[in-house]
C-alpha cells in the first residue's frame, strides 16, 4: 500500500494505491492521523485502491469521526466498482460523501 498527498485548493488530497487490508491498516491509520494534524479537510482519492477489508473500512470510520470532532471534512472520490459495491453493501454510502472524480469533490 502506498499513499501520496498534495494540497489542492483548501483540501489535502490523499491518493491511496494498493490494498487496504489487515496488513496495512495500522500504518495507513498512523499516516492519516499525521496528515490530520496538518489539515482537517481531506479528499481520499481511491482511483488506485484495489481492495478494502473490514479493517480498512474501520479506519475510514475512525478518520471520519476524528475529522467531525475537529469540524473537518472528508470526501472520497473515484471508487473502483468493487470498492463502491463494498461501500453500498455496508451502508457506508450514507456516511461518506462520495464523488465520481476529483474535480467534483473539489467543487462541492
Amino acid at each position: 500500500m502506498k499513499i501520496s498527498e498534495q494540497n489542492i485548493k483548501n483540501y489535502t488530497v490523499v491518493a491511496i494505491e494498493g490494498r487496504l487490508d489487515t496488513n496495512h491498516c495500522d500504518t495507513f491509520e498512523k499516516q492519516m492521523m499525521e496528515i490530520i494534524t496538518r489539515s482537517n479537510h481531506l479528499i481520499l482519492d481511491c482511483k488506485n485502491l484495489e481492495y478494502i477489508s473490514s479493517s480498512g473500512l474501520r479506519v475510514f470510520l475512525v478518520l471520519q469521526k476524528k475529522l467531525m470532532a475537529l469540524s473537518g471534512q472528508m470526501k472520497l472520490c473515484q471508487l473502483q466498482p468493487a470498492i463502491k459495491e463494498v461501500f453500498e453493501i455496508s451502508g457506508f454510502t450514507m456516511i461518506f460523501s462520495i464523488f465520481p472524480d476529483l474535480e467534483k469533490a473539489l467543487e462541492s
